[in-house]
């Protein structure tokens, strides 16, 4: 009966010890990411694109064991109305590579809110040169080195965007082309290393086929759109979860505002 006894318990810790060795392999990465942010409101290349609370989703899959090549989907909405009494919705489609210093990216923008439908179509489907509510946008940015970590930013509207103005007409209504309002921005890390880090930007727009473009006040050429700090920590709730935060202030002096943002990404 004490050998049996025995026996038992030998067998019970080893499938203890087998099963503690298991639980201390660490967890294979996944390709499969997603991520959530809760902002006070939704600001892009000095435009305004909804001043109530905002909650945004990331999902993407690594199309590489590095992680530089991704496919993915982004999304975000505002939790009421705005004054206007529209509501805020997106979701956009994107593929991007980036490493350490370079970034490019082409994404499929699609913003709901606000569509006027005697000009574009709210068909999330419709991707007619015509009337197309979808933007393709071209996006890219390099930092240079680390004894200059200036970050220049340039991006595309390459196709689309009949809500936002960008289709130029011809005078029978059919499509002669396309604005390609483009924005350019630089940005620099005033302090870093720090409990709360601070960047300082300035960004400007101005379009390839246009004397106007979508991030001004439409009158101008070029102008500057985006100018600002932001500020970055991180807060530790516990051992296990911390929460990084972000406060941004920017002025548009093209269209003479100025907004104060704060967000935070919760996972």
């Amino acid at each position: 009966m004490k050998r049996l006894l025995m026996i038992v318990c030998l067998g019970i810790l080893g499938i203890g010890n087998v099963l503690a060795q298991e639980a201390e392999k660490p967890e294979e990465e996944s390709r499969l990411d997603f991520t959530a942010n809760i902002q006070n409101n939704h600001l892009w290349r000095g435009l305004i694109i909804t001043d109530k609370p905002v909650v945004m989703g990331n999902l993407s899959y690594a199309l590489d064991k590095d992680k530089k090549w991704k496919i993915g989907i982004w999304g975000a909405s505002s939790l009421s109305d705005d004054s206007d009494g529209t509501h805020y919705k997106e979701i956009n489609y994107y593929i991007q590579y980036s490493n350490d210093r370079f970034y490019i990216g082409l994404w499929d923008l699609f913003n709901s809110r606000n569509i006027n439908t005697e000009v574009a179509s709210n068909d999330i489907f419709n991707y007619s040169s015509r009337r197309t509510s979808h933007i393709i946008d071209l996006r890219t940015n390099y930092t240079f080195g680390k004894s200059f970590p200036l970050n220049i930013e340039a991006d595309i509207m390459l196709y689309g965007g009949a809500n936002s103005g960008e289709i130029k007409l011809k005078p029978d209504g059919k499509y002669k082309s396309n604005r390609y309002s483009t924005y350019v921005q630089a940005s620099y890390p005033v302090i870093t290393g720090k409990k709360v880090n601070l960047n300082a930007f300035v960004g400007a727009g101005f379009a390839l086929n246009s004397s106007t473009f979508l991030y001004g006040n439409g009158e101008n050429s070029f102008d500057v759109v985006n100018m600002g700090l932001k500020a970055d920590k991180t807060l530790k709730l516990s051992e296990h979860y911390s929460l990084p935060l972000m406060m941004m202030v920017m002025w548009n002096p093209s269209q003479k505002f100025a907004r104060i943002q704060l967000a935070a990404t919760v996972f």
